[in-house]
């Protein structure tokens, strides 16, 4: 397999678990403060992300590469979830789709202005027709939004580019894995006295579902999906694997499908269609 194909298939897993981000963290919101989902959820990953850093002893990350760390913190592991769990308390799940299906835009624009890449003008043809498919199909569906969450969702959407970029350039010095447990441990210290200081008043008041959803984004979302994402936009490129974002909506929905009955919408199938032709496309000429 080559490096191109082993970064689009790792990418792929780290999309799949990423689709389960957005709607585990309005089922945790429900019951908990934004503020405690955000900093419980980064302090147990860097829990975990440290341990194993330890049990494989990897080195520690050079002093030049603590600034781009920072900008991956302040991106993945602060800005995005906060912003997100914020804007979930003021708009739907559906609606929030709107705002993912521009992050591959937001990743692309950053790739090209902190990494260095140069995709062919026809890359940007399918990539802005994805991010319209998606944009158009959620906007059809959604409602219930606010100017306030749509605000927050376009600051998440921005940083997560971002930090998605800075990431994937460390990646390839540092390694996936490495990158988001530094980056976890950096941001330690504040997450954890966050979280200690907005501790739920009632612990019974808070259910299963909640504590579960918790869970989900602090193993899965925060940490073993970026295991898999920053490999792939390391070995295939952060604008077209960054590209694959745009089929992640589509995924949610189809695990809502299978989790909760929810119905599948023809809609959904002519759009997921046409978002994987866009999503070809953009791989041929990224």
């Amino acid at each position: 397999m080559d490096r191109t194909t082993a970064g689009w298939g790792s990418g792929f897993l780290g999309m799949l678990i990423f689709s389960g981000s957005l709607p585990a963290t309005r089922v945790a919101v429900e019951s908990l403060s934004p503020i405690f989902v955000t900093s419980a959820r980064a302090a147990i990953a860097a829990l975990l992300g440290g341990l194993l850093l330890i049990a494989l002893r990897q080195k520690r990350p050079a002093r030049a590469d603590l600034l781009p760390l920072g900008v991956v913190a302040l991106g993945v592991v602060v800005g995005f979830p906060l912003l997100t769990a914020l804007a979930l308390q003021r708009i739907t799940a559906a609606h929030s789709v709107v705002f993912i299906g521009l992050l591959p835009l937001a990743t692309a624009a950053f790739a090209v202005m902190r990494g260095g890449e140069r995709p062919k003008p026809a890359f940007w043809l399918f990539a802005v027709l994805g991010a319209s498919t998606v944009v158009g199909f959620a906007l059809s569906r959604s409602g219930g939004g606010s100017a306030a969450g749509d605000l927050m969702m376009l600051g998440a959407v921005l940083l997560c580019g971002l930090g998605y970029a800075e990431g994937a350039s460390l990646s390839r010095r540092l390694g996936g894995w490495q990158v988001i447990s530094w980056a976890l441990l950096l941001s330690l210290p504040v997450m954890a006295a966050l979280a200690i200081l907005t501790l739920p008043q009632s612990w019974s008041a808070v259910g299963a579902p909640a504590w579960t959803a918790l869970g989900y984004v602090s193993v899965f979302s925060m940490l073993i999906g970026f295991v898999f994402w920053y490999r792939g936009l390391a070995l295939g490129g952060v604008a077209g694997v960054g590209q694959l974002q745009l089929l992640q909506p589509f995924f949610g929905l189809l695990l809502a499908a299978l989790l909760l009955h929810e119905p599948i919408a023809w809609t959904m199938i002519a759009s997921a269609g046409a978002v994987v032709l866009c999503v070809a496309g953009a791989r041929r000429f990224a």
